[in-house]
């Protein structure tokens, strides 16, 4: 036979058990946000900055790309930017836009 619970009794497991849930739907709740804040909303603000720098850029402008190459830009087109490389007139290399980490304004003097 099983233990019968008086209804005073039954109410106050169901209350514990409400509020042990509740407690733990905070708790993860509370890591999601703090996971988000940690590692989603850097990533995004970054995302953003990369796309200012990109949009942002002029002919004239030294560049630095992902494989830490300098150069200027020559010509821009949608997707892709051509650099020259070097003193060489010559070492002219077309690249898309992604392939830019830095961007350092021409100065006008």
């Amino acid at each position: 036979m099983g233990i019968l619970l008086s209804g005073e009794d039954a109410a106050a497991t169901g209350a514990t058990g409400t509020a042990g849930l509740l407690s733990m739907l905070i708790i993860y709740g509370g890591l999601i946000v703090v996971m988000w804040f940690f590692f989603m909303r850097p990533q995004s603000k970054e995302k953003k900055r990369v796309a200012a720098m990109l949009q942002s850029m002029e002919v004239g402008d030294c560049v630095c790309t992902t494989s830490g190459f300098y150069g200027i830009i020559i010509d821009i087109t949608d997707d892709t930017v051509i650099v020259e490389f070097g003193s060489n007139k010559n070492c002219r290399i077309p690249m898309e836009k992604s392939a830019i980490s830095r961007v350092e304004k021409a100065e006008s003097n």
